[in-house]
């Protein structure tokens, strides 16, 4: 199973902003930070607040920020909703096999993809952002106030 780089940059771009609860942020720093795209991440970002899961404002002073709180926004189903194919094999799709209906390995490979979305199910942002914060911060150049970050996680804030 491999996630798309979308589905990375959205996971991404929801860490960086819930090391700053409350605060926005704007997709170029957020692009820099992960020397990543700026016009890809402007995509992913713009489907993120049609999800619901971060709150966009335009204009002079506008930016980006978590929606809600870190330990409401659960990894799977961020996955679920930005990743546009979750088709392992080609018979998961439209495609037809030539062995379909006789081969047991379609349910296998379903039984892995729903037990690898289990996993992430388990796993709130909350959950990222609790491990070593001041180093991922640092590696991503992002200023935090760590008390903050703390309060924030422990709150659902």
């Amino acid at each position: 199973m491999r996630l798309t780089r979308y589905t990375d940059y959205a996971l991404r771009t929801l860490v960086y902003l819930g090391l700053r609860p409350g605060q926005q942020a704007s997709i170029a720093a957020i692009a820099q930070a992960y020397d990543i795209s700026e016009n890809h991440l402007t995509k992913v970002v713009h489907h993120l607040g049609k999800l619901g899961l971060i709150l966009t404002t335009r204009g002079r002073g506008g930016g980006i920020r978590l929606a809600r709180p870190a330990e409401d926004i659960v990894i799977g189903d961020v996955v679920r909703q930005v990743e546009d194919d979750m088709v392992i094999v080609e018979c998961f799709g439209e495609a037809s096999c030539a062995v379909s209906g006789t081969c047991r390995l379609q349910g296998i490979l379903g039984e892995a993809l729903q037990a690898f979305l289990a996993v992430l199910d388990r796993y709130t942002l909350a959950d990222v952002l609790a491990f070593r914060p001041a180093e991922m911060a640092a590696v991503l150049g992002v200023p935090i106030d760590l008390s903050q970050l703390r309060r924030a996680v422990a709150a659902g804030a």
